[in-house]
C-alpha cells in the first residue's frame, strides 16, 4: 500500500509543478467534496445530496483553490520572501483582516443562494444573523492554521494545507448553517 501512496504523491508533485493552478483547484474541489460528504453524514442526511455535493465541489474548484493560489503568490510578493516570526505574524494578521471576513461571508452567501437556492432576502437575513459569530469563531481558529501554514509550509504546499484545514472549517460552517436553519424552521436541502 505504501508504494501506491508514494507513487500517487510523486504524481501529485509532478502535476503541482507542471500545472500549479489546475492542481490546486482540483485538490480544493476534492477536499471540499469530502468535507461536504462528511458534513451531510454527520448532520443525519440519509441519502447523499448529490446536487449539494457537486455545488460544494464547484465552490472549492472554481473559488477556493484559485483564490488560495493567488493569495499565497501575492503574500510572497508583498513580503518579498521575508521570513521570521514578525513576517509570519504580519501575514497572518493581513490574511485575517482581509480575506477571512470576505471568504466567510462569500461562503455563507454561496451556500444560501446557490446550494440551498434561497431568496436574497432570506440569505441576507441569515448572514446578518450568523456572520458575526462565524467570523469571531474564525478568528479563534484560523490564525493558528495560518501561522502553521506560513511558518512551516513551503509555498507550493500552502494551498494544499489550507484546503485541508478549510475542509474541516467547512464542516463547522455546513453544520452551523444546517443547525441554525433547522432552528429557524427553514426547509434545508
Amino acid at each position: 500500500m505504501s508504494d501506491i501512496v508514494q507513487e500517487a504523491w510523486r504524481n501529485y508533485l509532478i502535476q503541482l509543478q507542471a500545472h500549479p493552478l489546475r492542481t490546486k483547484a482540483i485538490t480544493a474541489g476534492v477536499l471540499a467534496g469530502c468535507s461536504d460528504t462528511i458534513a451531510q453524514k454527520i448532520s443525519g442526511i440519509k441519502k447523499l445530496q448529490l446536487r449539494r455535493l457537486l455545488l460544494i465541489v464547484l465552490y472549492g474548484f472554481a473559488y477556493g483553490g484559485p483564490f488560495g493560489h493567488f493569495l499565497h503568490k501575492l503574500m510572497d510578493i508583498v513580503f518579498k520572501g521575508k521570513k521570521g516570526n514578525r513576517t509570519v505574524a504580519m501575514k497572518v494578521l493581513l490574511e485575517q483582516l482581509t480575506t477571512s471576513p470576505w471568504n466567510n461571508m462569500f461562503f455563507m452567501m454561496y451556500y444560501g443562494l446557490v446550494v440551498e437556492g434561497r431568496s436574497w432576502s432570506l440569505v441576507k437575513n441569515k448572514v446578518r444573523q450568523d456572520y458575526p459569530s462565524v467570523q469571531l469563531t474564525a478568528w479563534k481558529f484560523w490564525p493558528i492554521a495560518g501561522w502553521v501554514n506560513y511558518q512551516y509550509m513551503p509555498l507550493q504546499f500552502r494551498v494544499l494545507f489550507h484546503s485541508f484545514v478549510a475542509s474541516c472549517w467547512a464542516n463547522f460552517l455546513n453544520l452551523k448553517l444546517k443547525i441554525s436553519c433547522h432552528q429557524d424552521g427553514l426547509r434545508v436541502g
